[in-house]
């Protein structure tokens, strides 16, 4: 499950409820995404939090940006991160998709690169694993609690991105936008082939989807609504294109019914995005994947 960061008007109990449901079971992990020119909840600050208001979950971020941050401080964050929850941290990294994010905390634009996120991954290994990687008297820490550092999964749409990436991601976090289960088993394919040919044990497949729960027209209304609020950059009549298709939206046993597709294809996990708050969603999701647990 996701956490709702990308609604409007959060505060912390929202958040703490959701993140306390979800720990509570039957979810396999807790997910949110990072974005800086919104009014979103800054990604690493809220893994200390969720960190503290849970104890069985991976947290999984879906995904952090490593050209918005210095390499070395990101990857003193996320160790302090993996401390804190006790070796629970999943690191999604993506390259994003919104130059703005980018300018707003001055970074370069022509970073925005499969090869230059590597090379910022590669940092980020050397000061898991101890090294000294600046001119300091001792390497950075915290040491993080998993040996080598957190799991890393890419943030991938295409098989450009993941054949890319088998050199150091543990998988993939990947995401269907109209739940085409054909391109999701292509997809998935690709990286298993990459992971094998590698000579690596098969790679962690995962997707994710947006997702309204309920009956009638309502949630389609629903994942309409969210997308025109969180894809602001992009013009309104394209996503008015786009709703209608885009994610899921029906009852709990037409969910139910989706995930045993995905479950079919071999997916590993699938991270449910919200596009509400109301954390009934969250309970009614809980109903649907029972028989999965």
């Amino acid at each position: 499950m996701t956490m709702p960061v990308m609604e409007p008007d959060l505060d912390r109990a929202t958040l703490r409820s959701w993140a306390q449901l979800v720990d509570g079971g039957p979810f396999s992990s807790l997910c949110w995404g990072e974005r800086i020119a919104f009014d979103n909840p800054e990604s690493l600050t809220l893994l200390g939090a969720l960190a503290a208001w849970t104890d069985r979950v991976r947290l999984v971020t879906t995904v952090v940006i490593p050209q918005l941050h210095d390499p070395v401080m990101l990857a003193k964050q996320l160790a302090t991160g993996d401390m804190l929850c006790d070796g629970r941290l999943t690191v999604g990294v993506g390259v994003g998709g919104r130059h703005e994010d980018y300018r707003a905390v001055g970074a370069d634009p022509a970073t925005q690169t499969m090869r230059e996120m590597a090379e910022r991954v590669e940092v980020m290994k050397r000061v898991w694993a101890g090294e000294k990687v600046t001119e300091s008297t001792l390497p950075v820490g915290p040491p993080p609690v998993q040996p080598g550092g957190p799991v890393l999964h890419v943030g991938t749409l295409g098989p450009k991105t993941v054949r890319s990436a088998v050199g150091w991601a543990d998988g993939l976090a990947g995401m269907t936008l109209d739940l085409d289960l054909g391109k999701q088993g292509e997809l998935f394919d690709v990286a298993r082939q990459a992971w094998h040919d590698a000579g690596r044990t098969k790679p962690h497949l995962a997707t994710s989807f947006w997702f309204a729960i309920g009956d009638g027209e309502a949630p389609r209304a629903q994942v309409h609504r969210h997308l025109l609020r969180y894809m602001n950059w992009i013009p309104a009549e394209f996503v008015d294109a786009m709703a209608p298709t885009a994610g899921f939206a029906g009852t709990v046993d037409e969910l139910r019914a989706v995930l045993a597709k995905f479950a079919d294809l071999g997916a590993d996990e699938v991270h449910l995005i919200p596009t509400s708050s109301d954390i009934d969603q969250v309970r009614q999701v809980a109903e649907a994947i029972a028989d999965f647990t």
